[in-house]
């Protein structure tokens, strides 16, 4: 016979059914475009306009730009017409942004379509959905679950689009990314369980309601910074794993055990410390470790000797779990912080201001590490994850309401 502490952190069958579906569909439009992500500055200039370095990096960015703008309508839309035709819709658009991106005739083309590509904004409905489906008692396991793909995802595109880049060039990379949107939009209705009948009396929520939350205010303050370091290390990271002696090619075997590794370990410290109350306690260790691996990245850039491949993946692996812990804690908070008439604009805030940071982490990344070398970036970042610790001290957990219950199938 099982105890209640053990049926209320266990997934139900529905619940893993959810997480893992939802996680598939997001994995699917991640790979499509994580896959442009290391080869589009070197594919780019076979297009006409390529040699504009300026506008190789609009069209590389632009993405992130108009997806940001638009996660906040989208989620605001999931809570009045439902998640799953939200989806639908925001999965077409991408998918259309994908193959017109494929037909691309110069690198001004492929601005306008990375632009439609980041017009399908789905992120906040997929995990308002995904939210919806779950207990407060599981939801940061099956946020782990989406929040995971993300990891799994960007460690296999590193390994193989410069094989796909060699065989079908970006054109061809893009039409794969339209047809994995389209695979995601069957799994769509044909995979993940039937969304929940919203209550009928319950009063649409209002952006306002969201803007005026401290708790949800101090979250997506950390999302935004978060991101935005990721992206920013990222400018200087594959440089110095060259300078230790690693080729590119060969980058993926340090991405893949790590993030592999990471998540492991994550899973069995976060999830046990969660069901004991900790939840605080090591959102707040996480922030505070890659404060600490961006300090020992500026310190090893101003050594004497340059760091090693194993220095390097050591302290990867310990920004990967604090990042893992973070992508899990994160999503689950904002939605059970969120009463169920304004969770769609919540996590459209959410989204937009992760959006953000990864175009802020890009841009100024790149400015830094351009201007003032890589000490000066971990130095930055190292100063911006101790500002997002000072912010997030106060910060309360939400109460769990452990007896909820999974909504049904049919």
């Amino acid at each position: 016979m099982t105890t209640d502490t053990e049926d209320t952190s266990r997934l139900t069958p529905l619940e893993r059914r959810s997480s893992a579906s939802l996680a598939v569909i997001s994995g699917l439009r991640l790979l499509g475009l994580f896959l442009v992500l290391p080869v589009f500055t070197l594919e780019a200039r076979n297009y006409p306009g390529g040699d504009n370095a300026v506008l190789t990096g609009l069209a590389l960015g632009i993405f992130g730009l108009t997806q940001g703008l638009l996660q906040i309508p989208f989620g605001l839309a999931s809570d009045r017409f439902g998640r799953k035709r939200v989806m639908t819709l925001g999965l077409s658009v991408f998918a259309l942004g994908s193959f017109m991106a494929a037909l691309a005739p110069s690198v001004g083309w492929l601005v306008m379509a990375r632009a439609l590509q980041g017009s399908g904004a789905v992120s906040a409905a997929a995990t308002a959905l995904l939210a919806d489906q779950t207990r407060d008692s599981v939801r940061t396991k099956a946020m782990s679950i989406l929040g995971g793909s993300i990891g799994v995802v960007f460690a296999i595109s590193v390994g193989v689009a410069p094989l796909l880049a060699s065989t079908m060039g970006l054109g061809g990379i893009f039409l794969l990314t339209g047809l994995f949107a389209l695979a995601g939009i069957v799994l769509l209705h044909q995979w993940v369980p039937p969304e929940t009948t919203h209550d009928a009396g319950l009063q649409r929520g209002r952006l306002r309601d969201v803007l005026d939350s401290p708790e949800l205010l101090r979250l997506n303050f950390g999302v935004f910074l978060l991101h935005a370091v990721q992206v920013a290390m990222w400018t200087a990271m594959p440089a110095m794993l060259v300078q230790a002696g690693l080729a590119k090619s060969e980058h993926w075997w340090v991405y893949l055990p790590v993030v592999a590794g990471s998540f492991v370990l994550m899973g069995g410290t976060l999830f046990p410390l969660e069901r004991r109350g900790k939840l605080r306690g090591v959102f707040l260790f996480a922030v505070g470790l890659i404060a600490v691996v961006n300090l020992l990245l500026a310190l090893a850039v101003a050594g004497s000797a340059p760091a090693t491949v194993t220095q390097l993946a050591s302290l990867l692996f310990l920004f990967f779990y604090a990042f893992n812990v973070l992508e899990s804690c994160m999503p689950s908070l904002a939605s059970r912080l969120s009463p169920r008439n304004i969770r769609g604009a919540s996590l459209g805030v959410y989204n937009t201001l992760q959006s953000f940071g990864f175009f802020a982490g890009g841009l100024l990344g790149g400015w830094l590490f351009k201007s003032g070398g890589s000490q000066l970036l971990f130095g930055i970042c190292t100063v911006a994850m101790l500002l997002w610790l000072a912010v997030a001290w106060p910060m309360r957990p939400p109460v769990r309401h452990s007896l909820a219950v999974a909504p049904k199938v049919g």
